[in-house]
Parts: structure tokens; C-alpha cells; sequence
């Protein structure tokens, strides 16, 4: 019974994932532009793509990952409060290890992608997109 649990999670983390390649895309296109362009330094450009993505994240998480039908006024303010933990997370990441460490600044955004991900998916999952009497199948 367990197993049958663990499959449909598994595939809303995969749809999660491929929504979140549309949003990562625009993340890193904004964050290169900017430091390509001396606008602003790593964590700037990383934290202003962040918003970019977590725009086009939204709604392709709303009708696609998650399909709710709760209300845009409920759901919103949710993914609005994880999303901006989630940017808190990716410029803590990124300025530990881009700026403490001196990685390579497109090097450290993948490590913090990656903790980013995981992160806003598990409050995404069994907060922002959760309904009421919801199970946690998919």
C-alpha cells in the first residue's frame, strides 16, 4: 500500500521539476543579464531572477502540477510566502558559496537550485496547493 503512496508523489515531483525548468530558465537568463551587464553582482542577479521564475512558476504549478481548484486568493498569498523563502534560501546559498567560498557564480546557482527545489516542493505540497480533505495522493 505504501508504494502506491510514493508513486504519485514521485510524479507530482517530476511535473514540479519540468514546471520549474520554465521558471529556472528565466532565473538564470535574468541573473546572467544583469551580471553580464555590471547591473548587479552575483546574489542580486540571482534574487531578481528568482522573482522572474517564481512568476511563471505560479500558474503552471497551479493548473499543471498541483491541479487545485482552490481559490486564487488562497492559494496565491501561499506560493507568494514560499516562493520568497525559497529566494531567502537561494541568496543565503548563493552568498556562502559564490561570495564566502568563491565558487563560480553559475556553479553555485545549480547547488542552490537544487536546495531551492526540494525545499519549495515539500511546502508547496502540504501547504500552498493542499486542500481541505485533500489525501496526500496526487
Amino acid at each position: 500500500m505504501r508504494q502506491k503512496h510514493q508513486a504519485p508523489l514521485a510524479m507530482r515531483f517530476f511535473r514540479y521539476a519540468g514546471v520549474g525548468v520554465v521558471g529556472t530558465a528565466a532565473q538564470y537568463c535574468t541573473l546572467v543579464a544583469l551580471v553580464a551587464s555590471g547591473l548587479t553582482g552575483p546574489v542580486g542577479g540571482s534574487v531578481s531572477g528568482a522573482v522572474a521564475g517564481a512568476v511563471v512558476n505560479y500558474e503552471l504549478n497551479r493548473r499543471y502540477t498541483f491541479s487545485t481548484r482552490a481559490p486564487i486568493i488562497l492559494t496565491l498569498p501561499k506560493f507568494a510566502a514560499t516562493a520568497c523563502f525559497g529566494m531567502l534560501i537561494n541568496g543565503l546559498v548563493m552568498k556562502w558559496l559564490a561570495v564566502d567560498l568563491g565558487i563560480n557564480y553559475l556553479i553555485a546557482q545549480v547547488v542552490a537550485t537544487g536546495v531551492v527545489l526540494v525545499a519549495t516542493f515539500s511546502i508547496n505540497s502540504v501547504w500552498t496547493f493542499r486542500q481541505k480533505g485533500q489525501s496526500g495522493r496526487a
